[in-house]
């Protein structure tokens, strides 16, 4: 079975997509297959895969809001050797509405990958920048979590919600739910404030915080614009290294489970 991975912070901007998206891309490169799961409404995670989410006539919220489509999950596109995508459009924000009514609603999400998770070794679910219905189903699913943070003060407070977040699912919905760890982003070299939040974050979360961390780049944003992971735009830059240390650490710790 695949193991499940929801990449999630509350906070928007703090490099959740470009985690999902590079991370899938470290993994494949390793030859470890990968199903990317997009669920955001804004689709960051299809249009960096290069998909025209808007142009979809289904996406992962009809799999979600109807049962009758649920059946393989027929959505599943081909977008890399070895990744495969679950895309999302801007209907997926109508889900945290119309899910609430739904029978074992925090399952639905669990229930539709478990149909596929044999075919992959890892999935990876980019969620959306809040805490709603739709991030508890990912952190339901998931066996692992991975929290992206923005080396910035306000980034690093919203790490406490998010912990009793992930807190009451363990208790209440998911007992079998890990921290893998967190991944510090957007770390600008040579300000005394990244290095200060940094330096914060370790004392808090103390080994959850990783040893490495991704460097403030214009490359993410010139490999978001044409469609490609920074393994295919610039595969020698030291972002690209980070996503590659990021995926040994992750296929380390789980082959050792």
């Amino acid at each position: 079975m695949g193991h499940i991975i929801a990449i999630v912070n509350q906070k928007g901007g703090v490099g959740k997509t470009t985690t999902a998206i590079n991370l899938a891309a470290a993994l494949a490169e390793r030859e470890r297959h990968v199903l990317a799961v997009d669920l955001d409404p804004q689709a960051s995670l299809s249009y960096g895969f290069g998909i025209q989410a808007d142009t979809l006539p289904r996406t992962i919220y009809n799999v979600l809001v109807e049962p009758e489509s649920r059946d393989g999950l027929p959505l599943i596109q081909d977008v890399r050797p070895r990744i495969d995508l679950l895309p999302a459009s801007i209907d997926l924000a109508a889900a945290e509405i119309e899910l609430i009514s739904a029978l074992g609603r925090e399952f639905i999400l669990k229930e539709l990958l478990a149909a596929v998770a044999s075919r992959y070794d890892f999935i990876l679910i980019d969620c959306g920048p809040n805490l709603g219905l739709l991030t508890i189903n990912a952190l339901t699913a998931a066996d692992g979590v991975l929290i992206p943070m923005q080396c910035e003060y306000f980034a690093l407070r919203a790490l406490t919600s998010l912990f009793r977040t992930v807190r009451r699912v363990q208790v209440k919905l998911n007992p079998n739910l890990i921290v893998i760890g967190i991944l510090a982003t957007m770390y600008q070299t040579g300000t005394r404030h990244a290095e200060e939040v940094l330096a914060q974050a370790r004392l808090l979360f103390g080994e959850r915080v990783f040893d490495f961390y991704v460097k403030k780049s214009i490359r993410f944003a010139e490999a978001s614009a044409l469609g490609r992971t920074m393994i295919e735009y610039a595969p020698e830059h030291e972002g690209a290294a980070t996503y590659r240390a990021l995926a040994e650490v992750i296929i380390h710790d789980y082959s050792s489970q």
